[in-house]
């Protein structure tokens, strides 16, 4: 099969097939992710919590996205490979090149970073030195603590036009991906309505181009707690292949996620 690239992910959005994404942290999980045909891996720095048992992401550090990037990098042919940049990695322009040249060195095919307008920038700086970028809005699970707790955003309507509008000065400063996490399923459906570029939902909708999910939420063997938007893929097939299987052809008929799975 094809590499995916950037312009494969815009040619689905445009024939309105929907994309698949999963987060991996080694060889051998994004060997078998790539295998069963996921168009995005993800090196999320939820690792902080899945893989090293903190509260939150924020502890994690450049140099573990590095490490666990090289190590999906080598399990991956076909998937995209995209790589969350860690908390106060890209406060100033000047982290942001240099830890996002790090991530790209590491394997990385483009960095992903939580924010709205403060960003424009950054993102035009990163774009315009060849670094691809996915922009994060909604939930940011870097800013937890700003938020008081893992809340769903853009309920009121003054917070939805707010972020709509942030969707679109990402897009003109050069994003060519969005993930929008823990937002309402009609907010999430009219801002992949009005983006060109795709956008990823987790906890967001069956409204938007494709979803992302947690391994390990989707295996059932996350060590804190179940989000309400995962599913268990693993308890109802018995099998890890068939789990990724299931979830991929779930998300590509939109059955996947559900009203239980989403936000009003």
């Amino acid at each position: 099969m094809k590499k995916v690239t950037t312009s494969t992910l815009m040619k689905m959005k445009q024939q309105g097939e929907r994309i698949s994404v999963i987060t991996a942290y080694d060889a051998s999980f994004a060997k078998l992710f790539d295998e069963q045909g996921m168009e995005v891996i993800l090196i999320g720095d939820s690792l902080g919590m899945v893989l090293m048992g903190e509260d939150s992401t924020l502890p994690v550090t450049v140099e573990q996205m590095a490490y666990h990037t090289r190590s999906v990098r080598k399990g991956t042919q076909r998937a995209l490979v995209v790589t969350d940049m860690p908390f106060m990695s890209y406060a100033t322009t000047e982290q942001a090149f240099a830890n996002a040249a790090a991530l790209m060195a590491a394997g990385a095919e483009m960095v992903k970073l939580e924010g709205g307008a403060w960003l424009l920038d950054t993102i035009a700086g990163l774009t315009e030195r060849g670094i691809p970028v996915c922009g994060h809005l909604g939930l940011t699970p870097q800013s937890v603590h700003k938020f008081g707790g893992f809340k769903v955003q853009g309920r009121d309507q003054q917070a939805a036009s707010q972020m709509l509008e942030q969707a679109r000065q990402l897009e003109q400063a050069g994003i060519q991906l969005l993930v929008l996490e823990c937002v309402p399923r009609e907010l999430a459906g009219r801002i992949s309505q009005a983006l060109n570029i795709p956008v990823i939902g987790i906890g967001a909708g069956v409204d938007t181009d494709g979803q992302v999910l947690v391994m390990h939420d989707m295996f059932g063997i996350s060590a804190n707690y179940m989000p309400k938007f995962s599913k268990n893929y693993l308890a109802v097939t018995g099998d890890i292949r068939k789990a990724v299987t299931l979830y991929i052809e779930e998300v590509r008929n939109g059955s996947f996620p559900s009203d239980e799975h989403s936000f009003s």
